[in-house]
């Protein structure tokens, strides 16, 4: 008898022709200590479906049960951990556990209950810290806290809700470990909530895919043997094959369709004298060093004396190559961009572009970032409007409408360039961030994480969408990023920065993958993978160089 089971459950939201469908004739059988990971694009009903396993809902149609009994309500015997962690900010890591020890195993004795939040605490490796609060932990942290919370309630089931999903490479991957080795302890029954296709592979026996429609998708069994490491596993041919076919079926069923062309580019020409549309007005740019990081260093004050965040930063870009800079969180990536911006100053060295040195903001370098930063009352045209206005001062009102339209419908929002920002989703509005980007005809572009912020399958859909607009322009570009598989895809080169402080370029690896570029293209090429291991290798390193040789760099 399987242990958690759904018979026809539909789930919706809403009434009469308000009314949103979320989940449609859903069947499901979880077998007791299986590991199952549901795995699926933002807005799927991945959380209404986990929040039924837990009894936070009820379904419309259709039944679920726990051990062959429906499910009516919340019970001890399903902990469930949330994407946010819910911690209480007043009480220490110990006075957090505690609080489902003792609302499961009150009628223990005290020193016994003392004795089994310890040993949760320690179990997700946080002895050290049981008696911090909160705030005085990390993300990692805390939900750690949250994990050995839910453990200490001791469930049958460990339902998870995408618990990792707000934590930077590192840390995830860290966590990933901890919760594989508890489940491996005590083999019990785990449902996890992800977008992440890696982090399913690595940690599940089975993975389905939750549609877009809301209907469950095609299965797919994990054959690779436990313990599972993730860089044995880049070497896998089993885990190369699971890998394409799962990003092939999401891809196929949840990506949009592709743009089809209905406007063209005007031949106007920006204040910086760099037309898009005109192939001769790049003539007179530098083709070699284009952009010129010259022994850059980075110093900040502090009240223990100077940091150095960033030193003798050296590398050279031809026009049009696309870069991409990666490392581990705080080593420099993102300072080394906003120098490049001219949003901060430079302490030592220099940043030439096209032969002058960077002074100062200005649109001829054009940034991504993070968070998009709209005005929330303005429309997506208006948005991008706000620079293109300025950039092409001598043209014609419909001459620049027409800049902004082409550049809103590449990215895929012809149909919601006259809807106000503030009711576009996340990645609606990084699209309009990419567009109002590109259509200022920069000389540089430079992306922050400019898809940190999104699920993992919606930041795939960018990725494509960027692609090919930067195929049109083939401007100059830089892309600060943590994710490996983005960096490979995107860049011509990967700059790889070594550990904070006094970071610097520790290696830099020439991508010689043909272009135009695609996921699952680049999944099927024999040398992808031996790209991804230099990548992953590097990073896991923690005593990688600290110097890379002079004519490598300088490329």
């Amino acid at each position: 008898m399987a242990l958690i089971e759904f018979k026809g459950v539909t789930m919706g939201f809403g009434s009469g022709l308000e009314r949103e469908e979320v989940l449609r004739a859903i069947d499901l059988k979880v077998d007791e200590g299986e590991f199952l990971a549901i795995l699926g694009f933002s807005g799927t009903g991945k959380s209404t479906l986990i929040n039924l396993m837990a009894g936070l809902h009820r379904p419309d149609r259709g039944s679920v049960t726990f051990k062959g009994k429906e499910v009516e309500g919340p019970g001890p015997e399903r902990g469930l951990v949330f994407q946010s962690y819910s911690l209480m900010p007043w009480l220490t890591v110990t006075g957090n556990v505690r609080l489902a020890v003792d609302a499961v195993h009150g009628q223990r004795p005290r020193a016994e209950r003392a004795a089994m939040s310890k040993r949760y605490i320690e179990m997700v490796g946080l002895g050290h810290a049981e008696g911090r609060r909160p705030a005085e932990l990390s993300g990692g942290m805390r939900q750690r806290v949250a994990v050995a919370r839910a453990l200490a309630m001791n469930p049958e089931v460990l339902l998870l809700d995408e618990p990792l999903s707000a934590l930077d490479a590192l840390t995830r991957a860290n966590l990933q470990d901890e919760i594989e080795r508890i489940w491996e302890a005590d083999r019990k029954t785990v449902v996890l909530i992800t977008n992440d296709v890696d982090e399913a592979i690595l940690l599940a026996d089975r993975i389905v895919p939750l549609n877009p429609d809301g209907t469950l998708g095609q299965a797919f069994r994990v054959p690779i043997p436990r313990p599972r490491d993730r860089t044995a596993m880049n070497h896998d041919a089993a885990f190369k094959r699971l890998r394409a076919e799962v990003t092939r079926y999401l891809m196929d069923v949840g990506m949009a369709a592709k743009v089809e062309e209905t406007r063209r580019l005007p031949t106007v020409t920006p204040i910086h004298g760099m037309p898009k549309a005109v192939a001769d007005a790049r003539a007179g740019l530098i083709e070699e060093r284009f952009l010129d990081f010259s022994q850059l260093s980075k110093v900040y004050p502090t009240p223990k004396g100077p940091l150095t965040v960033v030193e003798n930063f050296d590398l050279k870009l031809r026009r049009g190559e696309f870069v991409s800079l990666i490392g581990h969180s705080g080593c420099g990536k993102s300072t080394v961009l906003t120098m490049t911006a001219g949003l901060n100053a430079i302490s030592a060295g220099a940043i030439k572009l096209d032969g002058r040195h960077v002074e100062g903001a200005d649109p001829e370098r054009a940034v991504v970032f993070q968070s998009p930063s709209l005005f929330p009352w303005l429309t997506a045209k208006e948005n991008v409007s706000v620079g293109v206005d300025r950039v092409y001062p001598r043209a014609t009102r419909t001459e620049r409408q027409e800049v902004v339209e082409y550049y809103l419908e590449r990215v895929g929002l012809a149909d919601a360039m006259d809807r106000p920002a503030a009711d576009l989703s996340n990645g609606m509005k990084q699209r309009v961030g990419i567009a109002r980007a590109f259509a200022l005809s920069p000389k540089l572009l430079l992306l922050d994480e400019p898809f940190g912020m999104l699920d993992s399958l919606t930041r795939w859909e960018l990725q494509e969408v960027l692609m090919e607009v930067w195929s049109r322009t083939r401007v100059t570009a830089v892309c600060v990023t943590h994710d490996v598989d983005e960096a490979i895809l995107l860049a011509d080169r990967v700059v790889m920065m070594t550990n904070g402080p006094r970071a610097t370029i520790g290696r830099v690896m020439r991508v010689d993958l043909p272009r135009p570029r695609s996921r699952k293209a680049l999944l099927a090429h024999p040398d992808y993978y031996a790209y991804r291991e230099e990548v992953l290798s590097f990073l896991a390193d923690p005593d990688h160089a600290r110097a890379v040789a002079p004519a490598i760099a300088a490329e």
